[in-house]
Parts: C-alpha cells; sequence; structure tokens
C-alpha cells in the first residue's frame, strides 16, 4: 500500500505507558496526534456570530483545532447549520470529527423576521434587536456547557455576554475578534487619544498616534462610534466588548507574527491580554471542495470557473469582490463596471443584485471573452490561488486581506465601513502590497463616490504600472510567509501549539 515503515512508539502520557505501532503516513503530525489523545482529551466550544464573515473563519479555526487532536463543538442556530455541515462531513475521511450543537434564535421576539437567524440579514435599523436576541441564548449556552463541561469556550466578539457564563462554569473564554493586531492597536489609539479632534475639517487628515508606523486617516473615515462621546446602539455594544475582552482568558487572532511584528508586540504592550496568532486560517483549506464550497453554495461549476482561469495569462485578471454585506447604489455600481472596461484588464466580478438597471449598456456583450460576471457566491479561495489572478479588488474585509495574502496577490483596496479603512493601511502602508481607490467615506449601506476613473487609475497602478513588479514581489513574499507560519515549527503552528498547552495547565489546575 506504499505506507513505508512500521515502527513502534512508546510514550509516557499522564503517567501512563502507551504502546503505537505508526506507519509513516505523509499526515503524520495529525495521525500521531489522533493516536496520543486519551480520556484527557482537550474540549473546545467554538461559538461564532451568525454572519457568513464570521462563521465561515470559525469553522476553519475548528477543523484546524480538530486536527491536532482536540475534541471540537460548534455552537450555532438551526438555519445556520447547513453553512458547516457539508465541510465537516469531507473532513470525516482524515479522522477529524467536528460535532454541532443548535440552540434556537428569539428572532420573532425581538421583533426579526423570523428566517434572520444572520447579522448580514437584519437591517441596520434592527441590529440592537439581532444583538438583543443573540443575548437571549445565554441560558441554552449555559445548558450545553453543563451538559458537556468543555475546557474552553472560543466565542465572537459580538457575544461578550459568554465570558460571564464561561466564568460562570470555571472555564476561560477566549474571544476570537476576526480581524488584525493592527486594526485592534488602531482602535484603541483612536479611542484613547481622540485625535480626529484636532482637525479643521472632516476631510483634513490626522495621524493616529503612537504607533510603529506613521498612520493617515480623516474623521470622514471613522464610523459615527469611534466619533461618539455617547453610549447608545452599537455604541454601548462595543463598549459591552471591550470590557469582555479585558474579563477574558486571551484573544485569539487570524493573524501570523510575519504579517504584522511590530502590531502582535504593541497589542501586548498596550491591551495587556493574552493573544495567539494561529492564522492564516484558509490554509487549512487544501482540498478544491473545501475551498470550493466555504459558505454558500458556489454559483458558478467550479471546473467552468477553472477553465476561465486556466484560458488566461498568468497574472492577468482582477478579481473583484466586495464580501457579503457591502452594498452599493446603483449609480456606484455603474461606476465600477466603467472603471473596469476603462482599465483594459481581463476580471472576473463577483456581485449580487437582483436588479441590474445600472449596468452600462451593452457592457457585458463589450467585455465577452474579458470578463467573467459571477452573480452570487464565488469560490473565491479557489480563484485568488489560481495563477492567472494578478489583483483583487477587495473591501478589505480582514477573512478577504487574508486571503489574498495567501494567495500571494496584491490588492486593490476600497474600503467601506466596520474596521476596512484601518485594513486597507495595513496593506498600502505596512505591507505595501496594494493601492487604494481613494475611498473616504464610512458608510454602512449605500456607500457610494468613488469615480471609474480612480478605479481605472488604480487597477492599471496594480497591475501594469512600473510599481506593479514591487506590489508583486512584496505580496509572494507574504505568501511564503503565510505558508511556513501554519507548517509545523512555523509560527502559527508553535503559536496554536502553546494555546493548547495554555488551556491544558488551566484545566488542570481549575479542577
Amino acid at each position: 500500500m506504499g505506507f513505508g515503515l512500521l515502527y513502534i512508539i512508546v510514550t509516557v502520557y499522564n503517567h501512563s505507558i502507551h504502546f503505537c505501532f505508526c506507519f509513516q503516513l505523509r499526515h503524520h503530525s495529525l495521525f500521531l496526534s489522533r493516536i496520543f489523545h486519551n480520556m484527557d482529551q482537550l474540549h473546545f466550544f467554538f461559538f461564532p456570530m451568525m454572519a457568513q464573515g464570521h462563521m465561515i473563519p470559525t469553522l476553519d479555526m475548528a477543523k484546524l483545532f480538530a486536527s491536532r487532536g482536540v475534541k471540537v463543538t460548534i455552537i450555532t442556530t438551526p438555519l445556520n447549520e447547513p453553512i458547516f455541515c457539508k465541510a465537516i462531513q469531507r473532513n470525516k475521511h482524515l479522522g477529524i470529527e467536528i460535532d454541532i450543537r443548535l440552540i434556537k434564535f428569539p428572532a420573532v421576539e425581538n421583533d426579526l423576521p423570523e428566517d434572520c437567524e444572520r447579522l448580514d440579514l437584519a437591517s441596520d435599523d434592527k441590529l440592537p434587536n439581532f444583538f438583543r436576541a443573540a443575548a437571549m441564548m445565554k441560558e441554552s449556552l449555559e445548558q450545553l456547557i453543563e451538559e458537556c463541561r468543555p475546557n474552553c469556550l472560543v466565542s465572537d466578539m459580538f457575544l461578550p455576554w459568554t465570558t460571564h457564563s464561561a466564568a460562570k462554569f470555571n472555564i476561560p473564554r477566549i474571544v476570537f475578534h476576526g480581524t488584525s493586531y493592527f486594526a485592534q492597536c488602531v482602535g484603541a489609539s483612536i479611542r484613547l487619544n481622540k485625535p480626529f479632534k484636532n482637525v479643521s475639517s472632516d476631510s483634513e487628515t490626522f495621524v493616529v498616534p503612537n504607533l510603529p508606523h506613521q498612520i493617515k486617516l480623516t474623521r470622514t473615515q471613522l464610523s459615527p462610534n469611534e466619533q461618539s462621546d455617547e453610549e447608545l446602539g452599537m455604541s454601548k455594544m462595543i463598549k459591552a466588548v471591550r470590557e469582555s475582552d479585558s474579563k477574558s482568558y486571551g484573544a485569539v487572532f487570524n493573524s501570523f507574527n510575519e504579517l504584522e511584528p511590530d502590531y502582535v508586540e504593541h497589542y501586548t504592550k498596550v491591551f495587556g491580554i493574552k493573544s495567539w496568532a494561529i492564522g492564516p486560517l484558509s490554509l487549512c483549506n487544501r482540498d478544491i471542495e473545501d475551498k470550493v464550497e466555504r459558505g454558500n453554495k458556489s454559483s458558478i461549476d467550479k471546473h467552468e470557473c477553472l477553465k476561465w482561469l486556466d484560458s488566461k495569462k498568468p497574472s492577468s485578471i482582477v478579481y473583484v469582490c466586495f464580501g457579503s454585506v457591502i452594498y452599493f447604489t446603483a449609480a456606484q455600481m455603474q461606476e465600477l463596471a466603467m472603471g473596469l472596461e476603462a482599465s483594459g484588464q481581463d476580471f472576473i466580478w463577483v456581485f449580487r443584485t437582483n436588479n441590474e438597471d445600472w449596468m452600462p449598456e451593452g457592457f457585458e456583450e463589450r467585455t465577452r471573452g474579458k470578463g467573467l460576471i459571477i452573480r452570487g457566491w464565488a469560490p473565491q479561495v479557489l480563484i485568488l490561488d489560481h495563477e492567472s489572478v494578478g489583483a483583487f479588488v477587495t473591501h478589505c474585509g480582514w477573512n478577504s486581506i487574508l486571503e489574498g495574502v495567501s494567495a500571494g496577490v496584491p490588492f486593490v483596496t476600497w474600503p467601506v465601513f466596520a474596521e476596512q479603512f484601518f485594513n486597507e493601511k495595513t496593506v498600502t502602508d505596512v505591507m505595501r502590497t496594494g493601492a487604494g481607490v481613494g475611498s473616504m467615506q464610512w458608510r454602512r449601506s449605500g456607500s457610494e463616490g468613488v469615480k471609474s476613473e480612480a478605479i481605472a487609475k488604480a487597477i492599471k497602478r496594480v497591475m501594469v504600472s512600473e510599481e506593479a513588479d514591487g506590489f508583486r514581489s512584496r505580496a509572494k513574499a507574504y505568501k511564503e510567509m503565510a505558508r511556513q507560519a501554519i507548517e509545523e515549527g512555523g509560527s502559527s503552528y508553535t503559536g496554536l501549539t502553546t494555546l493548547l498547552q495554555d488551556i491544558s495547565s488551566y484545566s488542570s489546575t481549575a479542577h
């Protein structure tokens, strides 16, 4: 069968002797980790916020922990179960077992539509209702903790009440922010120093103080919560998040030390919170099916997609995608279409829309062969990993940034809201692997204001200008660092080892 040499391992584990007959397998570290864990196997609960951008990296994280011999249980709601099930089934043949436990989401009780079990399905005015409904899951979560007695709870930043639930059962809660050390450090400096108060207009730039790099922003690029002294609405939620962070056992990051070394160190000094960088999490998806079916079912057949990509030259395609929650006005979509066409580059453009009245007349006919439009959900990791992709036009969501970094692709940055303007600075000012379209206005929905000329200019700058080779070479270097980080002995592999050791020590002294 080609298994190689049979050998015997004798090990002392928790004062008992184990004799193991093992083959030299390609996946030997996974194989051995499955053998060595016994009745003292760690059990982790993973509880993501119910939103695509939070559930997908949490699933990747759960698979990563399970591959290292940890018993894993994902907590979610009934309508979100399908997002996890297919991936979990596919990983069973690798010996990776992941359980799912469901908690009812009280949507109707909080004046939400009955099927509104995802944050990205809630309208802006209903966000407080959604968070209130999530908090009402507390009792159900505690019943599960009491029943299963996990060693640790890894929960989303937007579930701050879980810190109390974990403490009630004397288990550590680790917070998952789903963003970068850099964004956390920038946000903390802005809250503490309020540098935006020192400028005379919304468009005047200010320097964010006390950071390892000179980072400049404008007031228009900050959320209302970051500029407000009041504790209302989301500001109240963000305050609860910060307070629960400080009471948590630590924080886990979808990042790696080599990506932002200055900010890993800065975060530790400023926050004083234990943290572990264990990313890029998307790199746990090595199988084509895993890459295709992350999140929703893809709207395009993978063979059709790969055939189109294979027909193009290396680094010749611009991939354009703005995630699952960005909504542009019709006028902005039209500007984007015109900018893509004016850039002269081949492209894949992913968008979700029921109404395409905004599309310039004849656009699809004129770009046929040069452009591939995907309406709905795209296999993003599969596309980015293809050699024909030369740039990624992105809203700068952290998952997308990490997926682009892992693929070694330069960026055209177009932030819209959340911490995306901070993430843009990571790309343009720290990594220097991309250029911006000049997006200046933080807006939760209905974003607009970026002209087609600026879009075309940024795309050409990253793809074909004198700077393009520099962007590309730096992006390739980060790709190599990312892949080394997750291999045995790499910084993220070691980070996860340390995390598991820390929780094991905590559990042994807590009982």
